[in-house]
C-alpha cells in the first residue's frame, strides 16, 4: 500500500503544486527516508523502530463529515488542499509515525536537535547531515528555509568539505575533522558544533535557553522561562493567533538579557534572525494541524513533550534528552510549508494584519511581525558593557550607505539586508577553519542566492566591522567558531 501511495503523490506532484520545489525524484526519496525503518544511536540493543502505515483507503474522503478533532487513531481533514485525492495523500504525509519497539537514552546533554536523533529522524549518528530534507519531513519547514539553515550550520560550526557534510549538534565533533582530512579537501581545526556557536548561530533572547555569559550554558532548558511561554499560549486558539499572543513574552526576554546581561550581543543571524525561532517556530511547526485548526493548535501538552517537560504547571521538571514528538500528531499540509521566502504584495511598514494574513507561512514576516512593535528586535546591536546600555549599530555605518535601520521593515529590505550581512561576513568569520575557503563556502553563497533571487536588493559590498567595536559581548567571541 505504501508504494502505491508513494507513486501516487510522486504523480501529483508533477502535475500540481504541492510541491513547487521537489522533483518527483527527490520526492519519492524524501518520502522513502521518512518511512524507512531507522534506530536510534542513543537506544537500548539494535532493536528497528516500527512506523505506523496507513493506507489510503483508511483515510476518510473529504466530502465524508470529519472526525472530532484530533481523536485518536482518526485522520483529520485538513485544509488548503481542495482536490479530493490530494487531501488524502496531504493527510497521509501529515501523519507522523512515533511508535518505538526500543527504550530511549539521552543524547548528549549539549543537543537541542534530540528530538531528530531519538525519533530516527538523523541517519544513525548525532552529525546532522540532512538537515534541510529531515525538517521537511518532520515538521513541514520548506526546502528552502531548512536547506538555508543547513548549508549555514554545516559551513560555520560543522565541516563543510567533508564527504558528508554536516554539523555536530552538541558540541565539537571529532568526526567533522575526520571527514574533511579524509576527503582531501582540509579542515584545518574541529568544528565547533552547534552548542559551541554562541554569537553564530546560537545567541542570547532564546525564548527557553539562558545567556550564555550569565546562566554558564546555552543549551539547558531554563524552567522559569518555559514557564513563561506556557503561560502565554493561548487554549484553544489557532496557531497564528497563539503566536501573535507571545508578543509580550518575546519583549520581556529581550528585556531581561538588556537588564542581565553586560555582556549581551545582538547580532544579524544569531539575534535579527535566529532568536525569533525559538518564538515562531513551536507555534508554526510544533502545533497539531486538524479539521477544526487546518492552520494548527499548539496545545500545552504538545508543547511539553517537544521539550522534553514534564509535570503540572508550576511543578514542572525537565529531562534532557527527552525531547519527543507526540503520539497522534500531524505537521503541517502539503503547500503551506513554513518558508524563509518573503514576496512583497503589500506594505508591510505600515501594520496590518490584513497584509500579514497573506504571509503566514513566511518566517521572515513572524519575525517583522515582533519587529514593527519593538524596532529593537531587527536591530543589530548590544549592551556595551554594563547592564541597560543596550545600543543598536549604526546600519548606515556598518553598510556604508546602502541600508538605514529607519527602512528596515520596509518591502524586501530586512532580507535583503541580513541575508547579505551573512554573506558578506562569512570569510572574515571561518578565515583558517578551511583551506579551500571559495569552496567551503559555496553552499551558503548558493543558498542566499536563491533566498535574495528576483528580490532586487540593494547591493552590500563590504562592511565596516570597527562598528562592533563597542560590544564587549562581539569581542568576547566575535566569530562564534
Amino acid at each position: 500500500m505504501l508504494s502505491s501511495s508513494i507513486t501516487l503523490i510522486v504523480l501529483l506532484a508533477s502535475l500540481v503544486t504541492a510541491f513547487p520545489r521537489l522533483d518527483p525524484k527527490s520526492l519519492q526519496e524524501l518520502l522513502k527516508r521518512s518511512t524507512e525503518p531507522k534506530g536510534c544511536p542513543f537506544a537500548h540493543g539494535n532493536a528497528a523502530r516500527t512506523h505506523q502505515e496507513t493506507s489510503l483507503a483508511s483515510i476518510p474522503s473529504p466530502n465524508v463529515s470529519p472526525p472530532p478533532a484530533n481523536t485518536p487513531g482518526k485522520l483529520p481533514i485538513l485544509l488548503p488542499v481542495t482536490n479530493a485525492v490530494l487531501a488524502r495523500v496531504s493527510m497521509l504525509w501529515q501523519i507522523m509515525a512515533t511508535s518505538h519497539t526500543m527504550a530511549l537514552l539521552p543524547p548528549p546533554p549539549s543537543s537541542r536537535l534530540s528530538i531528530k536523533v531519538c525519533q530516527s529522524l538523523f541517519h544513525q549518528t548525532s552529525v546532522d547531515t540532512h538537515g534541510g530534507s529531515d525538517v521537511l519531513i518532520a515538521y513541514g519547514m520548506s526546502l528552502d528555509l531548512g536547506a538555508f539553515l543547513a548549508a549555514y550550520g554545516t559551513v560555520f560550526n560543522g565541516d563543510a568539505l567533508s564527504l558528508t557534510p554536516g554539523y555536530s549538534i552538541g558540541g565539537p565533533a571529532s568526526i567533522g575533522l575526520l571527514g574533511g582530512l579524509l576527503s582531501g579537501t582540509g579542515i584545518t581545526r574541529t568544528p565547533s558544533g552547534l552548542s559551541g556557536s554562541h554569537n553564530n548561530y546560537e545567541g542570547d533572547t532564546s525564548a527557553t535557553r539562558g545567556d550564555q555569559y550569565v546562566v554558564g550554558n546555552n543549551d539547558l532548558l531554563q524552567i522559569p522561562f518555559f514557564q513563561q511561554y506556557y503561560d502565554a499560549l493561548l487554549e484553544n486558539t489557532p496557531a497564528p493567533e497563539q503566536y501573535s499572543n507571545l508578543f509580550r513574552f518575546r519583549q520581556s526576554r529581550f528585556n531581561y538579557s538588556v537588564e542581565t546581561n553586560p555582556y549581551f550581543f545582538f547580532p544579524q543571524f544569531a539575534g535579527v534572525l535566529v532568536a525569533p525561532a525559538g518564538f515562531a517556530f513551536p507555534p508554526a511547526m510544533m502545533s497539531n494541524h486538524s479539521a477544526q485548526y487546518p492552520q494548527g493548535y499548539l496545545d500545552k501538552e504538545t508543547f511539553k513533550s517537544f521539550f522534553a517537560v514534564t509535570g503540572d504547571s508550576g511543578n514542572f521538571k525537565y529531562q534532557p534528552g527527552y525531547e519527543r514528538i507526540p503520539d497522534n500528531w500531524y505537521k503541517r499540509a502539503i503547500g503551506t510549508e513554513y518558508s524563509n521566502v518573503l514576496r512583497m504584495s503589500c506594505t508591510l511598514y505600515t501594520y496590518s494584519l490584513d497584509c500579514l494574513s497573506d504571509y503566514s507561512h513566511s518566517f521572515v514576516l513572524d519575525v517583522l511581525q515582533f519587529g514593527l512593535q519593538d524596532a529593537r528586535l531587527l536591530s543589530v546591536g548590544g549592551n556595551t558593557g554594563t547592564t541597560n546600555s543596550f545600543t543598536g549599530v549604526d546600519v548606515t555605518a556598518l553598510t556604508k550607505g546602502v541600508f538605514n535601520g529607519a527602512t528596515l521593515a520596509q518591502g524586501n529590505n530586512l532580507q535583503c539586508f541580513i541575508f547579505q550581512l551573512i554573506q558578506a561576513e562569512a570569510p572574515g568569520l571561518v578565515t583558517g577553519l578551511y583551506e579551500d575557503l571559495t569552496k567551503a563556502l559555496q553552499p551558503l553563497t548558493d543558498s542566499i542566492s536563491g533566498a535574495l533571487a528576483g528580490l532586487d536588493c540593494p547591493q552590500l559590498m563590504e562592511l565596516d566591522r570597527s562598528q562592533y567595536e563597542k560590544y564587549p559581548g562581539y569581542k568576547k567571541n566575535p566569530t562564534g567558531l
